[in-house]
């Protein structure tokens, strides 16, 4: 690398830190000296290397990306796994490479690696703690963060309106006819799953059909599993308590729940509706398809590698949070009316 800069430097007689200015695209040098040196590069086919670049331009084209979860799946998880992907087609395109780290407790092992590998900026996905910011902030390396919080001030944010999407579900539920609904509300330490509930609640408290806290559920993890277990814990519960819908705070409880219904040959929609939140593939792949509440995941993570993008480039951005309005998608399980009077034929 020093030996062909210094080569350049000789051919268009001028000196290694112009030549150095000139691949940069910092610094000074004459539209004249530009156009020579420009030049004798392409004569040369010369190709600095990433190292080398990286020297120069105190850049180095990668970006990290850091997925919080408690549970597995992570990066395969059918929420972030989009996101992610995302990231990367994005990532591509402003000729980024991406490292990916997945951490399921809250340490600094993970950002510490992305700096090791010299990093420009970060993209957080999921809650993070005021400690791990902290550390991060130490290094002084732009970062956003995608569908989580933080108690850090000023952090920018890419979130889904869960709130809005709560109550748009709610407005729904109660437009087909139903008003009797059990809902399964996953761990309301994620910011994702309890704006959703309180957004429904609130939507069904606005038209004057509360829902009872014995009407909730709160299955560990939000998960598959978690889903088919609490629906199987709650079973004797949910018949007694006649409800005609299930409200799950995101697709893959309500597809847990549904194949527990199914296997106690329950006919969805026409005995009990259920709906979702997320609008993963799985839930159009599903028998009934699952009617569900979607979130924009792969412009979420486009605009987060854009926004990115901005930052390390020191460019102005304006505001700290970009919301996503998510969209009703109505499928086969909630598409019939079950009963007006709100009134169960479980039994």
């Amino acid at each position: 690398m020093d030996l062909t800069i210094k080569q350049i430097a000789l051919r268009a007689g001028v000196s290694k830190s112009t030549v150095s200015r000139v691949i940069s695209g910092k610094g000074y040098a004459s539209p004249e000296t530009r156009e020579k040196v420009n030049q004798i590069i392409n004569e040369l086919q010369y190709k600095p290397n990433a190292l080398a670049r990286a020297m120069v331009s105190q850049r180095t084209n990668n970006i990290g990306v850091i997925i919080f979860r408690e549970e597995y799946p992570i990066a395969s998880h059918p929420f972030y796994g989009q996101i992610l992907d995302s990231i990367i087609t994005a990532a591509e395109s402003l000729n980024y490479s991406v490292f990916v780290a997945t951490v399921r407790e809250m340490n600094s092992r993970s950002a510490d690696y992305m700096f090791e590998k010299r990093v420009d900026g970060l993209i957080l996905i999921s809650r993070l703690r005021k400690h791990l910011i902290d550390s991060i902030q130490h290094f002084k390396v732009p970062y956003v963060m995608v569908n989580g919080s933080t108690d850090v001030s000023g952090v920018f944010h890419l979130v889904n309106n869960d709130d809005g999407g709560g109550r748009k579900a709610a407005d729904y539920l109660l437009g087909i006819g139903h008003r009797n609904i059990f809902i399964l509300a996953g761990p309301q330490t994620h910011r994702s799953h309890h704006l959703r509930l309180a957004g429904f609640r609130d939507g069904m408290s606005g038209h004057n059909n509360p829902i009872p806290d014995s009407s909730i559920a709160y299955p560990a993890a939000s998960s598959f599993e978690e889903g088919y277990r609490t629906m199987k814990q709650e079973w004797s519960r949910f018949l007694d308590g006649k409800y005609t819908a299930i409200f799950a705070t995101n697709d893959m409880i309500a597809l847990g729940a549904m194949k527990f219904l199914l296997e106690q040959f329950i006919r969805i929609p026409e005995q009990v509706a259920v709906m979702g939140f997320d609008g993963i593939d799985y839930a159009e792949m599903f028998s009934p398809s699952l009617t569900t509440i979607g979130v924009d995941m792969k412009e979420m993570g486009r605009q987060s590698l854009v926004l990115l993008d901005n930052l390390i480039r020191e460019e102005t951005v304006s505001g700290n949070t970009v919301e996503f309005e998510p969209e009703l998608i109505v499928r086969q399980s909630t598409e019939k009316i079950v009963d007006l009077k709100g009134e169960s034929s479980l039994l």
